[in-house]
């Protein structure tokens, strides 16, 4: 059996160094009716080349629960993949880092809504430093990232 040049190419692109790169995330995201700054987060995600589903609930709590997350970790809204909760406004950069590290974890939180975090950002006023949070299963967290806003 012969193999024709498309198929070779499709199969050589597939076995290239980067291909997982391009591969699509999904991401559920939980939100309340309220949340505005939740669909910039959600922009966000879409603009780094995840596909979301939002999901509006008024209480989030037994999504944060059933993951694992502690209350002190809460923020307006949380986000579920591959079986990690992101909560609050989360990188793209550090969701993505996460899903390829594959970590034992609970998952990543933004705590509270810092000003210049993704969806956080208002024009003309400069962002403040924050952190990203790892959360560890029984719900230790150290500092994952830190952000320098400017």
């Amino acid at each position: 059996m012969s193999l024709n040049r498309r198929t070779l190419l499709a199969a050589a692109a597939l076995l290239a160094p980067g291909a997982a790169l391009a591969r699509t995330r999904a991401m559920t995201v939980y939100k309340t009716p309220t949340c505005g700054c939740c669909d910039g987060w959600v922009e966000h995600l879409r603009r780094a080349g995840f596909e979301t589903t939002v999901e509006i609930l008024d209480d989030l709590s037994s999504i944060r629960r059933r993951h694992g997350l502690p209350d002190r970790l809460m923020s307006c809204h949380s986000g579920v993949a591959d079986g990690y909760i992101f909560e609050g406004h989360v990188p793209a950069t550090d969701v993505i880092r996460l899903l390829d590290q594959r970590p034992r974890a609970v998952g990543l939180a933004v705590p509270g809504m810092p000003l210049g975090s993704p969806g956080m950002e208002v024009p003309g006023r400069p962002g403040q430093p924050y952190e990203t949070l790892l959360v560890l299963n029984g719900g230790a967290a150290r500092v994952y990232a830190r952000h320098n806003q400017g």
